[in-house]
């Protein structure tokens, strides 16, 4: 098999052939047909690539056939968005009367799915400590259908046992689904843990330059056609050019990856030891509890890290107040470092009990980006020691939301 920076550059070279070397953008909502057989063939074809957009294009095509080689699955497909990819698989693998098991430390948008969104179609959840594979095993029903997971989690950093997990569904024919996007293809491949569907929100470090909303989902044919089913009802199309942008910034994968995993630990190591500083949540410290299991399943710990101020939240706020070089944002995996307050970030999404059941309220995410790694170290140090002999204020909006 070919490296992983070789893949990125000539997994799709012969999905749509063309003696451009840098693809052309198919910007069409439909394709034409030679004949009638040709035509009806192209119709029932699932993830396709020239019928009509929504059905496929041959820019999907080449983004899906470097996401799958990369995650070392069979097949791939694209969605709109992350949470496109999640939902479409989602609806497309249970049904009213399922039941389906997720973590309690997870992206705020998945466990909005999982707390709000399914039970409104008869489907019961039920939210595990992912630390501790057994908890996945005992909350196993005769109607699961499917385990969510995420690891490294959003935004504490939580470790998942990726192999336990998939014994547990292969032995109880449960489907299993693991989001990857903090990790990457180049840090850590679920499928080769056993686990059946990976999605990505390709919107992060797939793409990588924060400037288009995507998602991907890989794994096996059969249930990547039974999703794409489901994705021409919802139509949770990617725009052809906003696929031809993932494939650019797939590209330079291999070669951010590595920068943002030395930006993300040497900010964690720094911070660690900051007495403005609680705890610091990075799989990559050797103080984080489940670091063993994370260098055994991983090969390099990523860009995102969690951090807890001993002053709460408006400790925390003034700190993402002081930060020269990451801005205030809600997403990450892009070039430029990015930090939020999730709590904040995610009352659009949970109520305010679910927040408060999910993450600390003085926790922010930090997303080290590709910048010099002493001048975001140099920053985050300024800006702790800022915060530790400056008065912090308090506005009536941050007091609203503390009480």
């Amino acid at each position: 098999m070919p490296g992983k920076s070789t893949i990125t550059v000539h997994a799709d070279r012969d999905v749509h052939p063309s003696r451009a070397i840098a693809p052309p953008v198919y910007q069409t909502a439909a394709f034409s047909a030679e004949d009638a057989e040709t035509f009806a063939q192209a119709a029932v074809k699932a993830r396709g690539k020239d019928f009509y957009t929504r059905f496929g294009n041959p820019n999907h095509a080449q983004v899906a056939a470097v996401v799958a080689e990369l995650e070392n699955t069979e097949a791939a497909m694209v969605t709109a968005s992350g949470m496109a990819a999640l939902t479409t698989a989602v609806l497309a693998l249970v049904s009213a009367g399922d039941h389906v098991i997720g973590q309690r430390s997870t992206y705020g948008g998945t466990a909005s799915v999982l707390l709000n969104l399914l039970p409104r179609f008869g489907v019961s959840t039920t939210l595990v400590d992912q630390t501790d594979p057994v908890s996945f095993e005992k909350a196993l029903t005769g109607r699961t259908r499917l385990i969510l997971v995420e690891s490294p989690s959003n935004p504490l950093l939580q470790i998942t046992d990726l192999r336990a997990v998939a014994e547990l569904g292969r032995t109880h024919d449960v489907l299993t689904m693991a989001d990857n996007t903090f990790a990457t293809p180049l840090n850590q491949r679920p499928a080769d843990f056993g686990i059946d569907l990976v999605w990505h929100s390709a919107t992060k470090y797939l793409n990588g330059h924060s400037d288009l909303s995507a998602g991907v989902l890989a794994g096996p044919a059969r249930i990547l056609d039974q999703i794409w089913n489901v994705g021409l009802l919802t139509g949770a199309t990617l725009g052809p050019i906003d696929a031809w942008l993932l494939l650019r910034g797939m590209r330079t994968l291999p070669l951010r990856v590595p920068r943002h995993n030395v930006n993300g630990l040497a900010l964690a190591q720094a911070l660690d030891e900051h007495p403005a500083v609680a705890k610091v949540h990075y799989p990559g410290l050797a103080t984080h509890p489940q670091h063993e299991l994370a260098a055994d399943q991983m090969g390099g710990f990523g860009g995102v890290l969690g951090i807890e101020f001993t002053g709460g939240f408006e400790m925390a706020d003034a700190f993402l107040g002081r930060l020269r070089y990451p801005r205030r944002s809600a997403s990450l995996g892009g070039v430029e470092s990015l930090a939020v307050h999730p709590a904040s970030m995610w009352r659009g999404m949970l109520s305010e009990e679910q927040i408060a059941q999910a993450v600390p309220p003085g926790l922010i995410r930090l997303a080290a980006g590709t910048e010099d790694t002493e001048d975001l170290v140099a920053d985050a140090l300024a800006a702790a020691d800022a915060v530790l002999t400056e008065d912090v204020a308090t506005s009536p909006a941050e007091k609203e939301f503390v009480r």
